[in-house]
């Protein structure tokens, strides 16, 4: 006898004693799980479906393992934006071997293990009477704090964000668009974070270039070149 379950959104044809990894199950090595989502089940050419579900039925599994799949890496570049984008996934995976599939309601000869979550359940409330009460007045006190915090990081940000990057020097700006690559608008960006004449552009360092690539809109190569230009620029 086989039969079709659905579990963690995919669907298994299994049989008895089938091994199988399934996404995590929260349960200790050894238990016995319960699947009752059983999409269809047959024996040889006589099968059976469900709508979705056939009623009844249900299969069992032992636990075998507790483990994790590969690592899947997603990247994310976008043209021109000097955006990257790495992130790394490893599904949980619980390995089982189907103990029994069970029809017209019967029950499986293992009981199925107690659900993890009910005893954390229980014993999170046991904590919550047993630990101190505050006073009332001391809530209400800390209650009226929060919005004012809030505010004022908010405020912090805010400020952090709308400072330029460099300060300017005293006296008259130089025409940066004499550089090549630094249109109008790019020129307009620089004076905005501070940068207003050659001799500012000549001396920026490796890391100065690093915190305009990360917060303007060039790229560190864009950055370097313009500083080689005006090296030459502020001789004159």
């Amino acid at each position: 006898m086989f039969a079709v379950i659905k579990t963690g959104g995919k669907q298994y044809r299994v049989a008895a004693n089938d091994l199988l990894k399934i996404e995590k199950v929260e349960a200790k090595v050894g238990d016995i799980v319960e699947i009752g989502n059983v999409l269809a089940h047959g024996e040889g050419e006589n099968v059976t479906f469900g709508a979705p579900f056939v009623d009844g039925a249900l299969v069992t599994a032992e636990v075998v393992e507790q483990g994790k799949n590969r690592t899947v890496i997603a990247f994310k570049k976008r043209r021109r934006q000097n955006s990257r984008r790495k992130i790394g996934h490893r599904q949980l995976l619980t390995t089982v071997r189907i103990s029994e599939i069970l029809l017209g309601g019967a029950k499986p000869a293992k009981k199925a293990a107690a659900k993890p979550e009910a005893k954390a359940d229980v014993a999170a409330e046991a904590k919550a009477e047993a630990a101190p009460k505050e006073p009332k007045a001391k809530k209400e006190a800390k209650a009226e704090a929060a919005p004012k915090e809030e505010a004022k990081a908010e405020t912090a940000a805010a400020e952090a964000k709308s400072a330029p990057l460099f300060k300017a020097p005293k006296g008259e700006p130089d025409d940066l668009t004499v550089i090549k690559g630094i249109g109008p608008v790019a020129a307009k960006d620089l004076a905005e974070q501070g940068i207003v004449t050659f001799a500012q552009l000549a001396k920026l360092t490796d890391k100065d270039v690093a915190k305009i690539d990360e917060h303007m809109p060039f790229s560190a190569d864009q950055i370097k070149d313009w500083r080689e230009q005006a090296k030459e620029l502020a001789k004159k």
